[in-house]
This record gives structure tokens, sequence and C-alpha cells, in this order.
């Protein structure tokens, strides 16, 4: 199947039937990856592909938030979007509403991207439990309605959607009030509640053969839309287990994407990671860039990718990024990073 039709893909078809339950162990292993699009209490956030805490103001009552879509290349990323939530209406059940293929907000979801929910799927019901920070959606019949090569991606999509949202960490997902145990066309495990550990994209790295000893990472790499507008699709990858789950997320940030993904480097590969420490809510990383000239700026992808993923897996609110052992340097979009700097609110706001 065209689904499969890269070698890689096809080992991997056992892991893509169920949710990722390996972890590494040992530093930062035993946190599960945080949602990244909640606003931080910062002074700084990194800006280019991502809206910081003044670009993110409401427009005319609108709400910005991050939903999910398949792009071009059949890959699941964040884009942000705006919406206007009526009387009573609640953002979890309004993004997933637009993320219905052929929906009623076909038309604001930009060029190249596409609703990953079926077609004609309505949200019968939404509700958040407080206490366990549950999202519980129960959609109509029309949500069984879907090929079976959409079964996984449909599952991350709703998933990493709503736990985006910072009252949301888990989903239950319900059909015609039933809770379902399973996906209804190839039978994708969801009888527990569903968190960031599914992972989005899945893949594994070169070398690896057992998929029960890995340590999952989340990866972001960059793609261009048809308007040559650049932004950043978030990859889950299968390493060798790790001690130190943080350094191996950025080394293979620098090892790059895998072969046959129409993703592009956001590093070279002569930068090199010296560390990652974590103290309190901040993760310092030092890196080695031989080619580096003080003075210069450094590429904003690669420093934004590299918060990107170090906020995804780790859990800390700040990255501090050190560069030949320096923090008094910026990027080409003149973010400094002599301090730390947060999460970023939004991720991928294209121009209206």
């Amino acid at each position: 199947m065209k689904h499969y039709r890269l070698v890689r893909r096809a080992a991997l078809a056992g892991a893509l039937a169920l949710p990722i339950l390996t972890t590494g162990c040992g530093l930062f292993s035993q946190e599960e990856s945080p949602s990244i699009d909640p606003p931080q209490n910062s002074s700084q956030n990194v800006s280019g592909a991502i809206t910081d805490v003044g670009q993110a103001a409401n427009h005319a009552g609108q709400t910005q938030m991050t939903v999910y879509l398949k792009d071009q290349n059949g890959m699941l990323a964040p884009v942000a979007v705006q919406a206007a939530l009526g009387e009573g209406e609640k953002p979890g059940q309004k993004a997933l509403e637009m993320m219905v293929d052929g929906g009623a907000y076909a038309s604001q979801l930009p060029e190249g991207f596409q609703a990953v929910l079926p077609k004609g799927t309505e949200i019968k019901d939404f509700n958040i439990v407080p206490d366990q920070k549950l999202a519980v959606v129960d959609f109509s019949k029309a949500f069984a309605d879907y090929n079976v090569t959409e079964e996984r991606h449909i599952v991350e999509a709703i998933t990493w959607t709503l736990t985006s949202m910072p009252d949301i960490q888990k989903v239950d997902i319900w059909m015609e009030g039933a809770k379902l145990g399973e996906m209804p066309v190839d039978g994708m495990p969801i009888d527990q509640p569903l968190t960031r550990s599914v992972g989005i994209n899945l893949e594994a790295a070169d070398g690896v053969n057992n998929y029960s000893q890995t340590t999952p990472v989340t990866l972001y790499f960059s793609a261009l839309t048809p308007n040559n507008e650049l932004y950043y699709v978030p990859v889950t990858r299968l390493v060798n287990r790790s001690d130190n789950r943080a350094k191996s997320a950025i080394e293979q940030l620098i090892s790059g994407p895998s072969e046959g993904r129409a993703l592009t480097a956001v590093m070279t590969p002569d930068v090199t990671v010296k560390s990652v420490t974590k103290q309190n809510d901040i993760v310092t990383v030092e890196l080695q860039d031989d080619a580096y000239v003080a003075g210069q700026q450094e590429p904003a992808e690669m420093l934004q990718a590299v918060v990107l993923a170090l906020t995804a897996n780790t859990g800390a609110a700040k990255v501090q990024i050190k560069l030949n052992g320096e923090t008094d340097f910026t990027d080409t979009n003149n973010q400094s990073y002599s301090s730390p700097v947060s999460a970023p609110e939004h991720v991928n706001a294209f121009k209206s």
C-alpha cells in the first residue's frame, strides 16, 4: 500500500498499531511530553513561524487556538487559527469542528492543509473533567467513516489538538453515546485516556530494532507551504533507550529528518550538543558550533526548533541556549538568547 511503501515505514507497521508505551530511564525520561502551545509567563518568546504574546491578541472577539491538520505531504502539523466563540461555545469543541473535512470551516484553513476528521462528523457532546484535566468528546456515527490508513492520524490530531489547551492533558473518545475501547475501523486501542505519549508522525531512528527498548523523542523539522511560508512539523522518533532523553532529542535534531519524508533539516551536522541539564523549570543546552563567528546571527529556524524540542521533551517552561559557552547572541529574527526563552504561545501562525 502507498501508506507503507517505504521500507522504514513498513518495518514500523507493528509500532504504529499501538500508542507509544515505552519510556527511557534517567534524566527527564519520567516526564511526559507536555503541551507546547499554551502561553507561558515570560517576557521573551521565540518568534518567526510562531506567535508571541503580543501577536496572539484576539481580533474582533476571536480566540486563537491550535488545531492539527494534515499538510500537503501527508504529515500532521499544528496550525494557529482564529475562531469566534459564540455564547456557551467551548474552545475544544470549536477546534474539533474546524478539523472536520469539508465542514463549515473548511474555507478558513490555510492553503496546503486539510482537516482529518471524516466528512459529516458532528461533535454531539464535549465536556472537561477539571480535576482530571480530561476532555470527553462524543462523535456522531460519521466519525467511523474513514480509510484505514488515516486511523492513527485521526487519533493523533484529536489528542494533540485538545492537549494544546491549558486545561486538558487527557482525552477520551466516545461515539454515539458510548465510550470507544478501540478505533472503529482498524481497532487501534484507545481504552485508556489518550495523552501526547501516543506520539505524532511516528517513526524509528536508524539502528532501532527492538521497539520495546526505545525512548520516544519529539522533534521539530521544517517544511514550506504552497505560498513558501515556513512552518514546523513535529515528529516523534523512537530512539534506542537513553538515560538523557533531552540530549537524545537534540542529537536527533542534528541528525535531521528521515529519508523519504518531505522535511528540511533545521541544524547542520557540524553542530554538536555538549550537554543538556535541567534545574527547576529551566533546561539548559550547550551547543558547539565551530563555524560560528562571534557577533553573527544564528539561524532562527535552528534555535526555534531547539526550544520547541526541549520544551516538548522535558516539561520545562524555559530554555537557556549556550552557544560555544556564550549566551550573548541573537538569531536572524533579532531574538536575543542572553536569558532563557519560553515555549511559544502558538506554532505556525500563517499570514491571513
